[in-house]
């Protein structure tokens, strides 16, 4: 499984981004994918996961109201869409994929994307 993100930039506080993470393969609807980050200096926390069906998601208490993580099964890609963006929310945001596991511990997650950069100014 590969996957790929995109969507990250430059962006004042209290504005929008949206993520994409498309997996090249073809049996996407079988993963769990999750959204990570990582600051410099701090360790990679999770944001949010989408069940299989995207039917069942789960957040970060930190992003919670403001970042929603949906699935377009039909174009193997999840998104992230992110509001009321604060400088605290600026990393390197990572898509994660696992075909056994929805959780919020990196360890339970298999393949990784390559990092999309997201700064949020003040």
């Amino acid at each position: 499984v590969q996957l790929q993100a995109s969507g990250g930039g430059l962006v004042q506080a209290g504005g929008s981004l949206r993520l994409s993470c498309v997996a090249s393969v073809s049996t996407y609807s079988s993963y769990y994918m999750a959204w990570f980050r990582q600051a410099p200096g701090k360790e990679r926390e999770f944001v949010a996961a989408a069940s299989r069906s995207g039917g069942s998601t789960s957040y970060a208490d930190s992003v919670k109201g403001r970042f929603t993580i949906s699935r377009g099964n039909a174009r193997n890609t999840v998104y992230l869409q992110m509001n009321s963006l604060k400088p605290e929310d600026t990393a390197v945001y990572y898509c994660a994929a696992d075909s056994l596991w929805m959780g919020s511990r990196t360890s339970q997650y298999t393949y990784w994307g390559q990092g999309t950069q997201v700064t949020v100014s003040s």
